[in-house]
């Protein structure tokens, strides 16, 4: 049986509002909470109406940037540094 996670109301929505995030990764999310990925999940899991939670879900698995690897990966071979970024005035 996994352990339960205990959280002060506080600590729950920062997690609910990083997990949420499109650009904040699980990594950066245990960096700043100390949570793993399940663990984040399991927190997921258990503070959202179920729906809620299907559709985090599937908007956090098709997400690349919900890990860093992936998102460095998909970074390194999308904006080399010869493409133009449209960002950058030059």
């Amino acid at each position: 049986m996994a352990k339960r996670i205990r959280l002060s109301v506080s600590q729950k929505n920062l997690i609910i509002k990083l997990a949420w995030a499109d650009r904040i990764s699980f990594e950066a999310i245990k960096e700043r909470t100390g949570l793993t990925e399940s663990e984040v999940i399991r927190v997921m899991r258990y503070e959202l109406k179920p729906n809620s939670f299907r559709n985090w879900r599937a908007r956090a698995s098709g997400q690349i940037t919900k890990h860093r690897k992936r998102a460095r990966l998909l970074h390194e071979t999308v904006y080399d540094e010869k493409v133009r970024r449209p960002w950058k005035r030059q």
